[in-house]
């Protein structure tokens, strides 16, 4: 059986929804369980022709001038960053999973943009979640499960900028560091 890669990724949007908003970048790091960063992928795209940005989506990026900057330089058509994506994912060496924090937001552009611009996705209907994933460890509730009350050591020193690719790597080390010790438990429970 194939090994499964995680492929954390996190969009830039410029509103809550994708078709009236559009998503303005992705950035994804696969990694193997091991915390082995095998590739990344970023891109930044053309808004969609009929959307437009939500108001206080757009407040928020005139606080973020330099993530703002980031992710409108070198833009390409949705279509052409979508069949680049797909093409990534699928030449990945593993059994894809999305990850992400919060995959609820993050998946559903993603996804979407896939279906909208390739027919297809890598990942099938399923996004696995930092936060639940969280939730589960600790033991906690999902309220509970946040960033502020996780574990110091499962933060590794690593940027959190707003630039999709950066806090695609870093959230996924935070998983990855999840990952080893949720397997570690389980093994010296086992």
């Amino acid at each position: 059986m194939k090994q499964e890669i995680y492929i954390s990724t996190d969009v830039e949007t410029d509103g809550p929804i994708p078709g009236p908003h559009s998503m303005l970048s992705i950035g994804s790091a696969a990694y193997l369980a091991d915390k082995t960063c095998v590739a990344t992928f970023s891109a930044n795209l053309e808004c969609l022709p009929d959307a437009a940005a939500h108001p206080a989506t757009a407040a928020w990026w005139l606080t973020q001038p330099e993530a703002w900057a980031a992710c409108r330089a070198d833009l390409e058509t949705p279509l052409a960053a979508m069949q680049r994506y797909l093409a990534w994912v699928k030449a990945l060496p593993g059994k894809p999973v999305f990850v992400a924090y919060p995959a609820g937001f993050d998946f559903l552009f993603v996804y979407w943009y896939l279906i909208r611009f390739t027919g297809e996705s890598p990942f099938s209907h399923s996004a696995l979640d930092i936060k639940s994933y969280a939730m589960a460890v600790m033991k906690r509730g999902y309220r509970d499960s946040t960033k502020r009350n996780m574990p110091k050591h499962w933060f590794d020193p690593l940027p959190h900028s707003h630039v999709a690719l950066d806090d695609a790597i870093e959230q996924g080390a935070l998983f990855c560091n999840m990952l080893a010790e949720n397997l570690k438990r389980g093994a010296q429970e086992g």
